[in-house]
């Protein structure tokens, strides 16, 4: 699975933003795709995750409330919309994909940079 991960930009605090990641490859059907961040010198962090089909949705609660996954299976595509933007969401943004039955998520786009100004 291949994946392209795009949207990021500056942005002040308390603005939105969306985030896309092209999904590409081999069936995905059973894969469940996500989104993580990594702020600058720290560790990579969790954010989001939706289930390719049904399209269930799991955010630690740290992002319930302002941030939300979704994916539009006719397009290959995830989404992660991001509302009330704090300097503290400054990060990279990954979208990554973990194939059925697997513990880890094993397939990564390439980063998308989101810098939230004061």
């Amino acid at each position: 699975v291949q994946l392209q991960a795009s949207g990021g930009g500056l942005v002040q605090a308390g603005a939105s933003l969306r985030l896309s990641c092209a999904i590409s490859g081999s069936t995905f059907a059973g894969y469940t795709v996500g989104w993580w961040r990594q702020a600058p010198g720290q560790e990579r962090e969790f954010v989001a995750s939706i289930t390719w089909r049904p399209g269930s949705t799991y955010l630690p609660d740290s992002f319930k409330g302002r941030f939300a996954i979704s994916r539009d299976v006719a397009k290959c595509t995830l989404s992660l919309q991001m509302n009330s933007l704090q300097i503290e969401d400054t990060a990279v943004y990954y979208c990554a994909a973990r194939a059925p039955d697997s513990w880890s998520w094993d397939d990564w786009g390439q980063g998308t940079l989101v810098t939230v100004s004061s």
